[in-house]
């Protein structure tokens, strides 16, 4: 992968909310195969997101767009990764 050919990677939930704990260990065991790098995003930290994300957390973005709401796997995320990477 090239430099600037990344994904940007960004897991919006809230603390304490349990699927947002289960998405985080997925999210962090594909990107680290992946070597992308990601953020984890409070809601609670912003109003626009906390209104529009409320009731679907966790959700993960890549490039701004939504890949997956709620739940997903491992091998799911490394599938829709893979294919987004491959693409560039």
């Amino acid at each position: 992968m090239m430099p600037g050919n990344s994904l940007k990677i960004a897991l919006l939930g809230k603390p304490e909310c349990h699927l947002c704990e289960d998405a985080e260990i997925v999210v962090q065991k594909v990107c680290a195969r992946l070597s992308l790098p990601w953020e984890k995003i409070n809601i609670e930290d912003h109003p626009d997101l906390y209104d529009r994300y409320k009731e679907e957390i966790p959700v993960l973005l890549a490039d701004g767009r939504e890949l997956f709401k709620y739940r997903t796997n491992e091998p799911d995320l490394m599938k829709s990764l893979s294919r987004r990477l491959s693409s560039r």
